[in-house]
């Protein structure tokens, strides 16, 4: 069941992926169905509205059915580009919404109540950011925005320096939620084809849990 039919989810596959030696890693098979696949499976019952931030030619997602949204800024700028990106998707559809939740890619075994958890403590804090953690360290790729940050990143998108996505977040209003490793680490990344192989023993687990 959806945990609140108002957030929107952006699903971030605008990374270059070259450890995997280039191409859409989400595309990539993992125990019978691609990353793509898992990562909607577990985001879409956890939001209203489930977007995939892409660049280039949207068709090769087509199966996925989800609005594609590319960057709106030049050049490579990273995930932080993708978020501005859905926020502003979110910003013309929708305007009276508030908050919208980013997820990786390449870590297909996240939280089934992330969101959930996220918002709570958003709410509780009045933070404009609700960012995951496991293991003590962050995961900003996995985090809950408030639509009052478009101007901000957008700002730091138009920077010449260049940037980190912690150090963004942690220079905004912000929490942490803690997830625990029990099994395995939710937020395990796949990064190369180690990763993957590692992968593959992370989902037999996943399926017995």
């Amino acid at each position: 069941m959806n945990t609140n039919l108002a957030i929107y989810g952006l699903i971030l596959a605008g990374g270059q992926a070259r450890r995997m030696g280039g191409g859409d890693k989400c595309l990539l098979p993992l125990a019978g169905k691609t990353l793509l696949q898992r990562i909607i499976e577990r985001a879409q019952p956890q939001v209203g509205h489930l977007l995939l931030n892409a660049n280039g030619n949207s068709l090769r997602f087509a199966r996925s059915k989800l609005p594609v949204v590319p960057d709106q800024v030049e050049d490579f700028k990273g995930p932080l580009a993708g978020i501005h990106a859905g926020l502003c998707w979110m910003r013309d559809a929708d305007p009276d919404n508030e908050w919208m939740m980013s997820f990786a890619s390449d870590t297909p075994f996240f939280p089934t109540d992330l969101v959930l958890r996220l918002m709570t403590a958003a709410n509780t804090h009045s933070a404009q950011i609700a960012v995951a953690t496991s293991n003590q360290q962050m995961h900003p790729t996995f985090a809950l925005w408030h639509a009052s940050l478009i101007d901000t990143i957008e700002e730091t998108l138009h920077q010449e320096k260049s940037f980190s996505l912690i150090d963004f977040v942690k220079s905004q209003k912000m929490v942490s939620v803690d997830f625990a490793c029990t099994h395995y680490d939710p937020f395990f990344n796949i990064n190369t084809p180690q990763d993957l192989y590692t992968a593959e023993t992370i989902a037999v687990l996943v399926e017995k849990v």
